[in-house]
């Protein structure tokens, strides 16, 4: 359930708090953290929560709603539809392969070695490192 999710925001990360929020998002409805139906906090908890401004929250929610991977009801809240887990395995995974091929790009032409870039990626793994941790 949504409850029992922690969401976090690198306010000084390179990619804009609601992206890392919508982002977050779509990481737990893809795993099967959070599944439709879930309701995901309201915008004063998630405000409170994450330390930033309710519009940010608002401007999310509203993005996520356009995609169709949640539904924004008066008096409901915001729950998580049934066409969630599709769409958002494929463009999370979309979205992961993109980043590490980019990472590993920049290592490579950087003079970082094969077998020290799969050292890298084998020791990010085992540290359990989560998205937008500062």
């Amino acid at each position: 359930m949504a409850e029992a999710l922690v969401f976090t925001v690198n306010i000084e990360g390179p990619i804009s708090v609601y992206m890392q929020i919508e982002n977050q998002i779509q990481f737990a409805i893809a795993s099967g953290r959070l599944k439709p139906g879930d309701s995901l906090p309201s915008v004063r908890e998630m405000s409170a929560m994450l330390g930033v401004n309710p519009n940010t929250i608002t401007k999310s929610y509203r993005d996520l709603e356009l995609l169709r991977i949640v539904k924004t009801r008066r008096g409901v809240g915001v729950t998580i539809t049934g066409d969630a887990p599709k769409l958002c395995r494929a463009e999370t995974r979309a979205m992961a392969r993109a980043h590490l091929n980019d990472a590993v790009a920049e290592c490579i032409a950087s003079g970082v070695g094969e077998d020290d870039v799969k050292r890298l990626v084998e020791r990010a793994i085992a540290s359990g490192a989560q998205p937008y941790r500062s």
